[in-house]
């Protein structure tokens, strides 16, 4: 174990030049990435495990992490994603009965390079003001690098925006979880980031979780004859997704339901024919106001996500892919970023945010239910058809 009062340096370096000095946190060395905040108070050990998070160095605003260590229930995925990890005051002691191991334990493991003891509010105002950017943590022996390497390594990295991610966080083989109570049918995951809760609440549904790799094809997809289909949250920049938008529009065009969250909300607005953006700074944490355009509620919601879908928040409009008509469902009251997606013609709908929000917030967690009883509707309209189609052949 490190101990957590370590005399051993780290520094924060951004591409603007920027530079914090603190001490290390979980392991030692390098470590690039694009430096985001989230503003969670609670859930550390969501956030670190959901696999959205690969490729950034995380930054927590709350300042006191790490009070109730790591469990061995509450991981999102198979291990910690973020590149890098940034606190201001470390818990000294683990204390809740359900730890298994203390958090610097935990990134030790996994080999994450972290911070602690810098103004996390300071970089946190930089980053709203300036937007989040590449940046490093150089600790240990590479504390002591020569300050213009240290700049040149960060300046070189590659941008977020451009890549695609979603190869180093999805499954290798496909993965069955079978439905909780009455089986509905089989649903298609496709896995560009998955998160454990997303999978546990569709199970409890009914639906029978085929977790498939990010590389499946339609053929794949049909092979489990499924009665929906399901994209995930994920890493990456949607535009460089042509893939995914080439499969989804396979499945559009073959009449299946679907539903996406967060990077499939991303993937749906491009299959429809609409654009993305990146964000300043992105949402992060579990404290964003979203409003319901159909009901007038405004949902506390958890996000994390740094690019956006392109599209009118007022009014229908058209398919530029020829889907029909579509409208936003969904709004940021921050910002006004569209936050949702629903197709009016076909049966396809997204959201930019995580329903399943472990740790919470679970305002949101409605649209499962929703998902469900697309699924049922579209299932009695193709039964319905069997049947008049049998009559009409008698």
């Amino acid at each position: 174990m490190t101990s957590l009062f370590t005399t051993d340096p780290a520094i924060l370096v951004l591409e603007d030049g920027s530079r914090h000095v603190g001490r290390a946190y979980g392991a030692r060395g390098t470590t690039l990435g694009e430096v985001v905040f989230a503003t969670g108070m609670t859930g550390y050990q969501e956030t670190l495990t959901d696999p959205s998070y690969a490729g950034q160095i995380v930054l927590q605003t709350a300042p006191h992490i790490g009070n109730t260590g790591m469990n061995d229930e509450d991981p999102e995925s198979r291990r910690i994603w973020v590149s890098g990890y940034i606190v201001r005051d470390p818990s000294r002691v683990v204390s809740n009965w359900r730890a298994d191991e203390s958090l610097d334990d935990a990134l030790e493991r996994d080999g994450v390079v972290g911070i602690s003891g810098i103004d996390t509010r300071a970089v946190t105002r930089h980053i709203r003001s300036a937007g989040s950017m590449r940046g490093a943590i150089f600790s240990g022996d590479a504390a002591a690098i020569d300050p213009e390497e240290q700049l040149r390594l960060v300046r070189e990295a590659p941008q977020m925006a451009g890549q695609n991610l979603s190869a180093e966080v999805s499954v290798a083989t496909a993965e069955v979880t079978p439905a909780r109570g009455e089986r509905l049918g089989s649903l298609a995951v496709l896995d560009l980031g998955v998160k454990q809760a997303t999978v546990n609440n569709l199970a409890e549904r009914g639906f029978e979780v085929h977790v498939l790799p990010q590389s499946a094809t339609i053929d794949d997809i049909r092979a489990i004859d499924p009665v929906a289909v399901f994209y995930s949250n994920g890493p990456g920049d949607p535009a460089a997704s042509d893939q995914h938008v080439d499969l989804l529009r396979g499945v559009l065009d073959d009449g299946l339901p679907f539903f996406g969250i967060c990077f499939g909300n991303q993937l749906l607005g491009r299959a429809l024919g609409l654009g993305t953006y990146k964000l300043p700074f992105g949402h992060r944490g579990i404290n964003q106001p979203v409003l319901d355009k159909a009901t007038g509620r405004v949902e506390i919601t958890a996000h994390n996500h740094g690019f956006a879908v392109d599209a009118p928040v007022e009014g229908e409009f058209d398919s530029p892919n020829g889907y029909g008509r579509v409208e936003v469902s969904h709004v940021g009251l921050n910002d006004q970023v569209v936050e949702g997606l629903r197709a009016l013609e076909i049966p396809a709908f997204s959201v930019q945010y995580h329903p399943e929000a472990a740790a919470g917030p679970h305002d949101a967690n409605y649209l499962f239910d929703r998902f469900r009883d697309l699924v049922v509707a579209d299932l009695d309209t193709r039964r319905s058809r069997a049947l008049d189609h049998r009559e009409g052949d008698k």
